[in-house]
């Protein structure tokens, strides 16, 4: 007897998922940033965090910014943001970045984020960016084991983010890469 397949997919956001982006990124900034920032210094206004996803969805300020969502039949479980490496020791037209690989809490280990990162890449390939990188926190053991088992490992950058402009919260982050052959 076969088990029954799920209808699952990655395809690139549409200004109609707007809300589901944002209602998904502000629970999983919830539960990201625990213990380093106090929840009420998070964004709470998903209406407001809709509106700027869905402006950014509508006007992308590159032609090679792109959003993808993985879906379980219709429903956002993730996404994952690309488009030209920002960072000034990066060539913008070989490197490409991939930003906010996220999936939800609940959804995780059904391989949406595989899938996401899959189709990251071949978004990035076919910009015809020569290599990828990306900003994971110093402390997210988990996502950096992913990424390496994929084939992405430091390049020795690092920063650190003033999560509230004081000073005082401060989240240290690492630059992973991957060449693409």
């Amino acid at each position: 007897m076969s088990s029954p397949t799920a209808d699952v997919s990655v395809r690139i956001a549409w200004a109609d998922d707007a809300p589901a982006i944002a209602g998904l990124q502000l629970r999983t900034w919830q539960e990201q940033y625990a213990g380093v920032l106090p929840a009420e210094a998070l964004p709470q206004d998903v209406e407001a965090a809709a509106a700027a996803w869905q402006e950014s969805l509508r006007r992308p300020q590159d032609a090679r910014n792109r959003v993808l969502v993985a879906l379980e039949r219709n429903r956002v479980c993730g996404f994952v943001v690309v488009g030209p490496a920002a960072d000034p020791d990066c060539d913008p037209v070989a490197d490409g970045e991939m930003q906010d690989l996220t999936v939800a809490p609940e959804e995780r280990g059904k391989g949406h984020g595989s899938r996401l990162l899959q189709a990251a890449i071949d978004t990035l390939l076919a910009d015809r960016f020569t290599r990828a990188v990306t900003w994971t926190m110093s402390t997210d053991d988990a996502t950096r084991v992913f990424l390496s088992e994929a084939g992405w490992a430091p390049d020795g950058g690092h920063r650190t983010l003033d999560l509230d402009g004081s000073g005082t919260t401060q989240v240290k982050q690492v630059r992973l890469h991957t060449a693409f052959s």
